[in-house]
């Protein structure tokens, strides 16, 4: 039978302290509000150079999107459903194995990690370059040079980003000397939607469905997304998809030990409700006030709580209208909002027959006019549906809960929907909310049932999260999934760097630099080396990288 029993006891997968201001281990040297992989990366980074980092994180367990919970004996990951880039030396691995000091181990997926059902046909994304390509080439034999062509594009954007972030780091003195000749350099496509780019490789509609069949993670499909992220996704995943081993729970409890080694601290239950400034001409950062009204003294806040939040709640309105940053964040948008059901099943994955592969469900090849008609009714079609195996990609997952298996489903949902019980609380939001949230969960379980028929009536647990739980949890306004949207527009925004207008004031995570936890955590880096300065940071750089 499938239920959707309540049970909201809290997860036991808490990693950090609890906050008391009598907790506080000050002076710090700097202060982080929010412990998404951004901040936890920029916190480890200061961390290496000696620095007393605090970690402010209001959630009751730190890790932001890479956290994990229990509910009924089971247990599922909210935000890290695979990760790229781990099989080799990556930039990425390398950072994260410093981050974790080696003790976080990745799973390699499937060597098929994404299956696309686009309509009636089905396509693989095979890891390897190679592979990659002659598996392409063997459904599209007449679109072998633009596939060619379609590759050497990600190399080019690859290269693209690394002027791209030296742009952004750079202290105000240099970006005005040097800045607009590093935009110069930067490849024409760099403004240019993902659609205006592939358009002009291949006239084939289905191909560039297959190339994109990914917009889910970046969460724009490809006539409104920059194609500079979609390019970055696609290549982080060029060489397959991997998973950590113990969850995604594991990611942050192997930093924290790093950020605590140099006498920092990393608190939940601590909620930050306003940024202090100095009176003066020049308003200078002081430090926080916290939600119980106590106040921590610090003159470097790092905010990784999302532009918007930094701005429009965390900073006094006369201080932002000050700096400009109201009519600065009128040129950005929250990305979507978004479902996510989860499933708890009795039987291991093998026994259920679930795969190491990534399933991603769409209506047809035209993903913007899907998610236009979605928009316009969201009681048709869903424009994207993502279902992820957690316990089949985990090695470590039987050994943790024997005998069980989870699923994810995730689909794009806008906060408008749910927006009517914006201001309640978490698990009280009464008998219509649950119905709604109920009628889509048993929509998007059919999307399962029609691809692995043999789990009908297999299900022993389910519910489901919505955009509110994603405004209730990690903070964000409108329940955004990919904070800012990943439009061109977006990529043009040079005050979208890790230094503000605010002396003392920081920022760090996505929206630094582009989504997911490579983005946020490449995103962390640029904020330390901005923070510190090159010099501090080159003999931990020069250790990360060689």
């Amino acid at each position: 039978m499938q239920t959707t029993r309540r049970n909201l006891t809290p997860s036991t997968l808490r990693i950090g302290q609890r906050y008391r201001p009598s907790r506080l281990n000050g002076p710090y040297d700097a202060l982080v509000i929010g412990s998404g992989i951004g901040g936890l990366t920029t916190a480890s980074l200061l961390a290496e150079i000696g620095w007393r980092v605090a970690v402010l994180e209001q959630h009751y367990t730190a890790g932001g999107c890479t956290h994990s919970y229990e509910r009924n004996g089971y247990e599922w990951d909210v935000g890290v459903h695979y990760i790229g880039d781990m099989g080799a030396r990556t930039t990425t691995r390398r950072l994260m194995d410093f981050l974790t000091q080696g003790n976080l181990q990745w799973a390699p997926m499937d060597s098929h990690y994404d299956r696309f059902f686009i309509g009636d046909r089905v396509y693989d994304a095979v890891a390897g370059r190679e592979a990659f390509r002659e598996n392409l080439v063997g459904h599209f034999p007449r679109e072998a040079a633009a596939i060619d062509r379609y590759l050497e594009l990600l190399g080019e954007v690859s290269r693209g980003m690394r002027t791209f972030a030296l742009d952004r780091t750079l202290p105000p003195w240099a970006a005005a000397v040097a800045g607009p000749l590093l935009r110069r350099r930067l490849p024409r496509s760099f403004g240019r939607t993902t659609w205006e780019v592939l358009s002009e490789i291949t006239r084939d509609p289905e191909l560039i469905a297959v190339l994109t069949g990914q917009w889910g993670d970046l969460g724009l499909p490809p006539k409104r997304s920059s194609w500079v992220v979609q390019a970055l996704v696609a290549k982080h995943y060029l060489h397959g998809g991997f998973y950590p081993t113990g969850g995604a729970w594991r990611m942050a409890e192997t930093i924290l030990p790093r950020i605590r080694a140099a006498g920092g601290d990393v608190f939940t239950y601590a909620r930050v409700e306003e940024v202090l400034l100095r009176k003066g001409r020049v308003r200078t950062v002081r430090g926080v006030r916290m939600a119980d009204g106590s106040e921590i003294e610090c003159d470097r806040v790092i905010s990784d709580a999302g532009v918007i939040n930094t701005f429009t709640h965390l900073l006094p309105e006369a201080v932002r209208h000050e700096t400009g940053y109201d009519e600065l964040l009128a040129t950005v948008k929250p990305s979507i909002g978004h479902l996510g059901v989860y499933i708890g099943l009795e039987g291991t994955a093998a026994e259920l027959g679930l795969p190491k592969t990534n399933f991603w469900v769409y209506p047809g090849n035209d993903y913007d006019a899907a998610l236009d008609r979605f928009l316009a009714d969201p009681r048709g079609p869903f424009p994207a549906v993502y279902i992820s195996f957690p316990s089949a990609k985990d090695p470590d997952f039987e050994r943790r809960h024997p005998g069980r298996s989870t699923i994810e489903i995730v689909a794009p949902a806008p906060y408008e929907i749910f927006a009517p019980w914006a201001d309640t609380t978490w698990g009280k939001r009464g008998d219509d909310y649950e119905a709604l949230k109920q009628s889509y969960g048993e929509r998007l379980l059919e999307y399962l049932y029609s691809r692995l028929p043999q789990l009908r009536g297999r299900i022993d647990y389910w519910e489901v999260s919505t955009p509110l739980s994603m405004q209730w949890f990690c903070g964000y306004g409108r329940g955004e999934l990919y904070g800012l949207d990943h439009d061109p527009q977006r990529l043009r925004q040079g005050w979208l760097r890790p230094r503000t207008r605010v002396p003392g004031l920081w920022l760090t995570g996505q929206d630094v630099m582009s989504c997911g936890v490579s983005g946020a955590m490449m995103g962390g880096l640029a904020s330390a080396v901005a923070i510190a300065g090159t010099r501090k940071m080159s003999p931990v750089l020069k250790g990360i990288f060689g």
